[in-house]
């Protein structure tokens, strides 16, 4: 491939609040300029297209995770000896210490609870009638992370507020990454105090850890990072599948028909969400050595920015890609990642969507938005943050 001399640059903020709430324009603004392109206001390079997202993805010897996959260096020292700012042997033997949680064995397990935790949502939803998507979409993913990872009850009602903040404290240092810090460094020392107190949940994910650290196998100071390396993740992405499979499934009736007619396809469906309206925006990697990509030199220490979002939308990958079809085979997304650093909790997010999805057709004739989506300001995290909805009865 012949190098490119000239790389181009992008001007516009991508992390302004409007460029939050309305991002897919930039996106395919950025999709246009090439394959590689300079965001002047960050100094990094984005990856708008699903080919060289996917390149970087898969190569993390050249693209590294270690040096933070955030874009400010107070959030990317923070996140120094976490599963997600590892490499390499430190990754693999990180996720090795919770991989049993959440293998397809372990998920079976936990099936029948999932699936009884989502009926009830889903009912106590429909008695209401008029709900907020957000509220419903919030409601499984708070019922059984936790427990799962071990928080104890005391300080459960800060987590969403502590999870989002630390997404948020990713971005570039702007307002809402500042704003976000407090919160963000405040879930990590409570925390320490729950590993320092012992105060996880017998037979958790945090009574792992801490076995594992009595053994010598990880060192005490791990057990709280690799606690929150589960569970902020493993709200905020999910909530955001879900409240986005209801607002899309309201505002495409003709799909929710497809879907009422063949449950068979909520596995696709789950998928084709997840691409049309990815979770997170985007992680950074760095280069590792002098390297190059789509043809575009990029020295050693050069920072890339994987566009989930973008290349889940790039029409150089998909047919008609700003089209939400639940038949179309999305199984090649990046929403969960790619690779080693693929997202661990991925089997749960997609059994969590799925008992909602099926709850929900066993229960509700139509879907119906009743007021305006609001999304939420947040740096990486893609979601609604209020969606007023109807959910007529079958």
């Amino acid at each position: 491939m012949p190098v490119r001399t000239e790389i181009p640059v992008y001007h516009p903020d991508l992390y302004a609040a409007s460029a939050i709430r309305d991002t897919y324009p930039h996106y395919a603004a950025l999709r246009d300029l090439g394959p590689v392109v300079r965001l002047s206001k960050h100094k990094v390079y984005a990856l708008p297209r699903y080919a060289e997202c996917k390149q970087v993805l898969l190569d993390d010897d050249t693209f590294v995770s270690s040096g933070g996959v955030g874009l400010n260096p107070v959030a990317n020292r923070v996140g120094q000896g976490t599963t997600l700012c590892s490499d390499g042997e430190e990754h693999a033997r990180r996720r090795s210490l919770l991989a049993h949680r959440l293998t397809p064995r372990a998920l079976r397990a936990m099936k029948d609870m999932v699936e009884q935790q989502a009926a009830a949502v889903v009912e106590a939803a429909v008695a209401r009638r008029t709900v907020d998507a957000v509220e419903v979409a919030t409601a499984l993913p708070m019922s059984v992370v936790p427990d799962l990872v071990g928080w104890p009850q005391q300080g459960r009602e800060h987590l969403l507020r502590w999870a989002g903040a630390a997404f948020d404290a990713l971005g570039p240092f702007n307002r809402q990454a500042v704003r976000a810090l407090p919160a963000s460094l405040g879930m990590l020392r409570y925390a320490r105090g729950v590993v320092r107190d012992r105060s996880v949940l017998d037979g958790s994910m945090g009574d792992d850890l801490l076995r594992a650290s009595e053994e010598g196998r990880i060192m005490p100071a791990e057990c709280a990072t690799m606690m929150l390396d589960y569970l902020a993740p493993s709200l905020d992405t999910t909530i955001s599948a879900i409240s986005s499979a209801l607002h899309l499934f309201a505002t495409h009736p003709e799909q929710w028909r497809l879907l009422k007619a063949d449950p068979g396809l909520v596995p696709k469906a789950v998928n084709e969400v997840v691409r049309y309206e990815s979770p997170i925006r985007a992680f950074g990697r760095i280069a590792a050595r002098d390297t190059e990509l789509a043809g575009v030199p990029l020295a050693e220490g050069s920072r890339v920015l994987v566009l989930y979002g973008s290349a889940n939308r790039d029409p150089l990958e998909w047919d008609d890609p700003d089209t939400f079809d639940i038949r179309r085979d999305a199984a090649r997304q990046l929403g969960f990642g790619q690779g080693t650093h693929g997202c661990a909790g991925q089997g749960l997010a997609r059994m969590e969507t799925s008992a909602i999805l099926h709850a929900l057709l066993e229960r509700v004739d139509r879907i119906e938005v009743t007021g305006t989506p609001e999304w939420a300001l947040n740096n990486i995290i893609h979601c609604l943050e209020r969606l007023p909805l109807e959910l007529i009865p079958a």
